[in-house]
């Protein structure tokens, strides 16, 4: 039996699908892309011949579960539930896309300079997690949400001091965003 919700309530089922993908990409990258998963996400911590990486993978399997949903929902009788579900996860793959594979990783080069404090916050927070060059010892690991920066320093120090993690002076072989301090 289809589950049919009204436009408004999908609009909230979108945006709060937004935010709890948030919450999977942090848990994901953390304990599975750092996890086993460290064959296909290494990739992105090493120096990148051509446009695509391994990691690239994780995207199209995300988009694999998005499409799932969009289609039951349309064509496999799931009602629109299921297709505003896909909507969400579709929803913040782009934003991901957007942050971490344009701007921050210029991926595609746009000219775009950060100014806002929110978008130099993300971009640092970002570099800082990838200065580790191991998958353990590493800080921050979400996409559109970052601690404060001086949270991650001292987090890194201490994994640092701890054996955790070797610091590299740079992100190695991975393009950034320009000046984010």
């Amino acid at each position: 039996m289809p589950i049919d919700i009204p436009w408004y309530l999908g609009i909230l089922v979108f945006v709060g699908l937004v935010l709890v993908m948030e919450v999977v990409a942090i848990y994901g990258h953390k304990h599975v892309m750092h996890g086993f998963g460290w064959g296909l996400h290494k990739s992105h911590h090493t120096a990148r011949e051509g446009f695509f990486e391994a990691n690239d993978w994780y995207g199209v399997m995300g988009a694999a579960v998005a499409i799932s949903f969009i289609f039951y929902g349309v064509e496999g009788g799931g009602g629109s539930l299921y297709t505003w579900i896909g909507a969400g996860i579709t929803g913040y793959g782009a934003i991901y896309f957007g942050f971490h594979d344009i701007i921050v990783h210029r991926r595609i080069e746009t000219g775009y300079i950060p100014r806002s404090a929110y978008m130099k916050r993300i971009i640092q927070a970002h570099r800082l997690h990838h200065v580790v060059e191991s998958k353990e010892g590493t800080v921050s690991f979400g996409f559109i949400w970052a601690p404060p920066i001086e949270e991650l320093k001292r987090q890194l120090e201490e994994n640092r001091k701890a054996g955790l993690a070797v610091v590299r002076a740079n992100p190695v072989g991975r393009n950034m965003a320009g000046p984010a301090e």
